[in-house]
């Protein structure tokens, strides 16, 4: 880890791969593209804590259902990032920021993200907040992995109410967290809540009550689409006036835009177990009735948040869409659009940012043969000339390709040839020929014990 900039007291790192790292990083995308998760174990037992390999792996063991090595290689991966820290590097003081365009610094945001979803699955939604404030904290201003999409929930399952109440007021005025379905819904919950704690006084539980009531009658304004699909997944049936009055119908559900479809399919889908309490959806059935009141009274405030649906939410961002597939909600990742289910997405970088900062690239490759190994495109430097090669109508063999950097196994033959001796593999490499423009192997052949050197 690098310090790359300090400004205003806040401290800008970045990851840096060393020239090994990356040698092993070309090595696993090769393992990936050839879709065998058994590549990526024999790259992990050569190198046991490579990043990219362990969260790869991980989300393997995942789908096969083996919870426990998926959650030991998560830890195995922060274990790795950890103690390539920089010195001043901290992850209690918030002003430590990491950049998502970066590759090298993906990997930590992901693993930090994994392993507080295996936490709050294990039961421990407190320690998930904690590790959801620091993932927001190394880049609050974008927020690559758009963890205020998850935090209120945490915040709820962890009791953390007061702290959900008050991000959300010092944040709406330069975030407009209301305008987020979930910030909407949870935070009136968590004024509810609070009111419901006898341990405080009278004026306390008041305010508490009025902003509760206040909030989630704008919520249900504003997302009138939540209604129906949080009642269905809590297993309540409503009455006849809310089920047949168009402002709740069906006709909520259609007329949104996709954009909002998703966000209110990952609410509901992620928080409805929250609802369920008996208190909670007598409180909502109040309000409820309420806003079906204003709407038949034709309350400016329901045509301007009708308006404001219309105009926003066309289309995501693209951090919206990444949290979606790494939260792998069926509700949400079933309206995602075209675009981003057309394309591949990997578990070791889902939905890169199209603005992202390249340090190093990866070398060219091309496929010799169905059959021969792969090997990354490379030119060998000083390959001599072969005798008679110019007068037979062909040029000098200027490259050949090979798959690791010059190494002590590796030399030219005084014919030109480019010869490898490794033990993992027992093939030649095939010297290019340049000839008119274009470029064809010249030879395939297996690599004898002993080289003899032939003329062309």
């Amino acid at each position: 880890m690098q310090l790359v900039d300090t400004r205003r007291g806040v401290q800008h790192f970045t990851f840096e791969h060393h020239r090994e790292y990356q040698q092993v990083q070309f090595k696993f995308l090769d393992a990936v593209e050839s879709m065998d998760p058994n590549n990526i174990v024999l790259l992990l037992q050569m190198n046991p804590y490579h990043v990219d390999s362990l969260l790869q792996l991980s989300d393997v063991c995942r789908m096969q259902e083996d919870q426990e090595m998926a959650r030991d290689l998560i830890e195995r991966a922060l274990y790795s990032l950890e103690c390539a820290f920089h010195p001043v590097f901290s992850l209690t003081s918030g002003t430590c920021r990491l950049d998502y365009r970066r590759p090298e610094n993906r990997a930590f945001f992901l693993a930090l993200f994994k392993h507080l979803m295996f936490l709050e699955k294990r039961g421990c939604p407190r320690t998930a907040l904690e590790f959801c404030k620091l993932i927001l904290s190394l880049d609050p201003e974008n927020d690559p992995l758009c963890v205020l999409l998850l935090i209120d929930f945490l915040s709820l399952r962890a009791r953390e109410y007061t702290f959900l109440t008050r991000i959300f007021q010092e944040w709406e005025s330069h975030r407009n967290l209301s305008q987020l379905p979930n910030f909407a819904f949870s935070v009136p919950l968590a004024y509810f809540f609070l009111s419901q704690q006898e341990e405080r006084s009278e004026l306390e539980i008041s305010q508490a009550r009025e902003r509760a009531a206040r909030l989630i009658q704008l919520a249900l304004i504003m997302f009138p689409s939540v209604l129906m699909p949080l009642l269905d997944r809590c297993s309540v049936q409503p009455d006849a006036r809310v089920t047949s009055h168009p402002f709740f119908g069906l006709n909520a559900q259609i007329s949104q835009p996709p954009a909002l479809n998703q966000l209110t399919s990952l609410y509901v889908g992620r928080t409805h177990s929250l609802w369920k309490d008996p208190a909670v959806m007598a409180w909502l059935e109040t309000h409820v009735h309420e806003v079906l009141r204003m709407v038949d009274a034709r309350d400016p405030l329901v045509e301007d948040s009708e308006h404001k649906r219309k105009m926003r939410y066309q289309s995501a961002p693209r951090n919206i869409y990444r949290h979606v597939i790494l939260s792998e909600m069926k509700e949400a990742t079933a309206a995602l659009p075209l675009e981003v289910t057309s394309q591949p997405v990997m578990g070791f970088d889902p939905l890169p940012p199209l603005d992202s900062i390249i340090s190093y690239t990866r070398p060219e490759r091309y496929f010799l043969h169905p059959w021969f190994p792969r090997w990354h495109s490379r030119r060998v430097p000083g390959t001599p000339s072969a005798p008679g090669l110019a007068a037979r109508g062909r040029s000098e063999p200027t490259s050949s390709s090979i798959s690791e950097e010059e190494q002590p196994g590796l030399w030219c033959s005084p014919t030109g040839r480019a010869y490898r001796q490794d033990w993992s593999c027992r093939f030649s490499v095939v010297v290019t020929i340049h000839n008119s423009g274009s470029s064809q192997p010249l030879r395939q052949r297996p690599l004898q014990k002993t080289l003899k050197k032939k003329k062309f």
